[in-house]
């Protein structure tokens, strides 16, 4: 569908995902001052009673479910067309699909150089553990309810943060069923990589085959690699025993494979009574602690923001960036203890391992008036400037701009650190052309954006340092914003752009 700016009484800012029947989309609850995600059916479902009927029924059984790790349902509507939409908690820091997709662009393997203390999604044991842990109290909420989740997945853990603390929540109840039904009625369905086999043949259901799921997940983010590699739900419906939990790069105790194995056990009748137990059962051969300071997941910035999105910029570039000033980079540290049986085998008699995390979230910094801001890697704030600048087509004024870097000279083209730039600039219409960058391989063709703020962005890949992005803003009738990015990973660019903001104009 196409961008909607009201749904009901909220704001639409921007859509923030679609699937075969339903489409989401951040907005804004101007009444109580608060974003929300908003689902809305499809429009080429609006027809089935049968989907229609599911869609409301997901609402209503969230609806139904008191827990800070399910996704909660604050309101409900119908668009003028028919099709209905709920409104939800806004998982700010997406989902734990979109951190293991960034963790393989980055192309982040778990071996010997990385050590078993960081897993997948760049999660440290005691991380996984904790995700597992809020996410079984999240289906304990379900099926205490009498709800079945029946699509337990990366992509259906949601991230979001409360009160500065990251919380996992249990999201898409598409698939969910009541108890009641599921054991009279079952439709084959669910993801083959972690559907339980009862639920691939199309059994009578209870809380076992969510069980089953979440066994899946707890093996993928300890190992670093799904226990399956069904691609169908046949293949699922008889699977063969997983390999072992451990490898030489990733050591656990035979005990934690045990029980992972006994939660994705063919037979149900092996699994452990419940969610909770297999849960507690897991922790107790990993005897995990999790003594960080809050938040126990470091709040990421990049994924997603409540604001509408930023004014990024790319103008004319000037002669050169401001010289930025040298800063000290300041890494927070803390520390995650957890103890494993296996230590000894490892570490010849130690109680447990004791590693340490560097933090890398990133930090947001200003020009000196306040009226421009970008979040960066910490390690982009060892060189800032935030006095101003002189634009080269201007008329010889001091304007707002920003510059950080990880060395000074971030700018010169031979170079392969990292920064960013933001300048505002006198201007009544985006230019026509764009800085070029002749050392780099390519520059890929312009991309005009004409709703909301009009800009003009330019990505060169093959550049020393990764990739340069220049982009232009029209952030006001006569002011640009000329916005240009240094950065060795596309990744790292878009999430610098996508959090630059405006203040005042």
């Amino acid at each position: 569908m196409s961008s909607p700016t009201r749904l009901g009484r909220y704001v639409v800012r921007r859509r923030l995902g679609s699937g075969g029947f339903a489409t989401v989309w951040l907005a804004y609850d101007e009444q109580l001052d608060s974003p929300v995600a908003i689902k809305v059916l499809a429009d080429n479902w609006t027809e089935d009673a049968h989907v229609r009927g599911r869609f409301v029924e997901e609402g209503r059984y969230l609806r139904r479910v008191e827990s800070p790790h399910v996704v909660g349902v604050y309101d409900a509507g119908e668009l003028d067309d028919g099709r209905p939409y709920l409104v939800m908690a806004y998982a700010d820091q997406g989902t734990l699909a979109d951190r293991l997709e960034a963790d393989a662009a980055a192309g982040a393997e778990v071996g010997p150089e990385v050590g078993p203390e960081v897993g997948p999604a760049g999660l440290t044991l005691p991380q996984a553990v904790e995700v597992l842990r809020q996410v079984g109290a999240g289906l304990t909420a379900l099926h205490g309810r009498g709800i079945l989740h029946r699509d337990v997945k990366p992509a259906n853990v949601l991230f979001r943060t409360v009160e500065g603390t990251v919380r996992a929540m249990l999201g898409d109840l598409g698939l969910g069923k009541a108890l009641d039904m599921s054991s009279r009625l079952t439709m084959v369905a669910g993801t083959p990589t972690f559907v339980a086999p009862e639920q691939a043949q199309a059994e009578p259901l209870d809380a076992r085959a969510d069980q089953y799921s979440l066994g899946a997940l707890a093996y993928l983010l300890l190992s670093g690699r799904a226990p399956y590699t069904h691609t169908t739900l046949g293949a699922a419906a008889a699977p063969a025993p997983p390999p072992p939990l451990s490898t030489p790069e990733r050591p656990f105790p035979d005990a934690t494979d045990a029980v992972v194995r006994r939660a994705l056990a063919v037979d149900r009748e092996d699994r452990f009574p419940d969610v909770a137990s297999f849960v507690e059962a897991l922790e107790a051969t990993l005897d995990c602690d999790a003594t960080a300071p809050a938040p126990w997941l470091p709040v990421d910035p990049g994924p997603t923001r409540p604001e509408p999105r930023p004014t990024p910029a790319s103008a004319p570039a000037p002669a050169s960036a401001p010289a930025p000033l040298p800063a000290p980079a300041v890494r927070g540290r803390w520390l995650l203890a957890c103890g494993l049986a296996v230590a000894a085998l490892v570490a010849g008699g130690m109680g447990g391992y004791l590693w340490q995390q560097e933090r890398d979230a990133e930090v947001r910094l200003s020009d000196e008036q306040g009226s421009l801001s970008v979040a960066v890697p910490r390690d982009w704030e060892r060189a800032v400037a935030v006095a101003g600048w002189t634009p080269p087509n201007g008329d010889d004024a001091t304007y707002p701009a920003l510059s950080a870097g990880t060395v000074e000279g971030w700018t010169e083209p031979g170079t392969s650190a990292e920064g960013v730039f933001l300048g505002l600039l006198p201007g009544t219409e985006l230019p026509t052309t764009l800085p070029r960058h002749p050392e780099c391989a390519e520059a890929q063709e312009p991309v005009t954006q004409t709703a909301g703020d009009p800009s003009r962005t330019v990505v060169h890949t093959g550049c020393p340092g990764g990739v340069v992005v220049e982009r232009v803003v029209q952030v006001a009738g006569n002011r640009l914003l000329w916005v240009q990015v240094r950065s060795l990973a596309r990744a790292t660019a878009n999430r610098v752009l996508d959090s630059v903001e405006t203040h005042g104009i």
